[in-house]
């Protein structure tokens, strides 16, 4: 399938594949969608509740590990440990990696090492990418997910359901139940109506939130 790097409207860098007319990240701006869903929504509203001196994470899509990058930065920032752990089947190529402008955009001293890093450390093994990050990469297909009570937050960042519908069912969202924590959240970037049914039917509580730009709406689960 072919691939393409493309110039998303923030700036920032993204990979497109034409052949499904989907790309990793929004075209309105990668950087701009990762901090508003996964960080704003996401992250700082765990830390909000909790207060928290450490949380785990689940990335569902590791894909160019810009999510990643951007909560690094933030734990460095809040002084936060975060255990990370991204899931990816189809991991990009080393090429790709050097062709992404995640770093430069952040404008933080130590962002390109942590993301040479991030994408350079094996697969299957927990490595520590500074003090308040450590980094497990998995290859495998989400539906091998077994985790139970692990994580405190889950970034959902799969290809569409358009795209990938079987990876927005509730075989998969109870999967996501299950290795949560109570009170964990989960968020995402879609919106449609049938992805917010499929996490009700298995038991999360579902806000409806404004979306990054480009979109109106966004998703976020509690599990209770």
């Amino acid at each position: 399938m072919e691939r393409k790097i493309i110039i998303t409207d923030d700036g920032s860098t993204t990979i497109h594949l034409p052949e499904w007319d989907e790309q990793y990240h929004s075209k309105f701006g990668a950087i701009q969608e990762a901090r508003h869903v996964f960080i704003q929504m996401g992250l700082f509203k765990v830390l909000e509740r909790e207060e928290l001196s450490e949380i785990s994470i689940l990335e569902i899509g590791f894909g160019t590990g810009l999510n990643a990058l951007v909560t690094w930065q933030e734990a460095k920032k809040k002084q936060v440990f975060i255990e990370y752990t991204g899931v990816e089947a189809y991991p990009i190529s080393s090429e790709e990696v050097e062709h992404l402008n995640f770093a430069k955009m952040l404008e933080e001293p130590e962002a390109a090492s942590v993301f040479e890093k991030m994408h350079k450390t094996p697969w299957e093994t927990p490595q520590i990418i500074s003090d308040f990050f450590n980094l497990t990469k998995q290859q495998k297909y989400f539906q091998a997910i077994d985790d139970v009570n692990k994580y405190d937050l889950i970034y959902f960042d799969a290809f569409g359901a358009g795209t990938q519908p079987d990876l927005w069912t509730e075989e998969i969202f109870e999967k996501m139940y299950i290795a949560i924590r109570n009170n964990g959240v989960l968020v995402t970037y879609a919106a449609k109506g049938s992805v917010r049914r499929a996490m009700l039917q298995v038991g999360f509580k579902v806000e409806r939130l404004p979306g990054p730009p480009g979109k109106r709406e966004m998703l976020r689960a509690t599990k209770k």
